[in-house]
């Protein structure tokens, strides 16, 4: 049973992962533009850089993997 509710959270394809980053893009954005109210100025913009950065750093790791993933399930098979 705990098996097949971990396989929930396990990103399969590259749609799965292109949903995830938009909804990390989503929320960096809001969090960013709290930042930019809270610190207005060079720092607010700063800091709305590094929320968004961070999500093409990740976006970028998920896909990756995923294409890895891919290629071991071929290279097995």
């Amino acid at each position: 049973m705990l098996q097949k509710i971990s396989r929930l959270f396990v990103i399969k394809t590259p749609l799965e992962a292109y949903l995830i980053i938009y909804a990390l893009a989503l929320g960096a954005v809001e969090r960013g533009s709290v930042y930019l109210t809270q610190f207005p100025g060079f720092g607010g913009k700063l800091l709305f850089l590094a929320c968004t950065g961070a999500v093409f750093m990740a976006g970028a790791k998920i896909l990756d993997c995923i294409k890895h993933e891919q290629r071991q399930a071929q290279d097995a098979a």
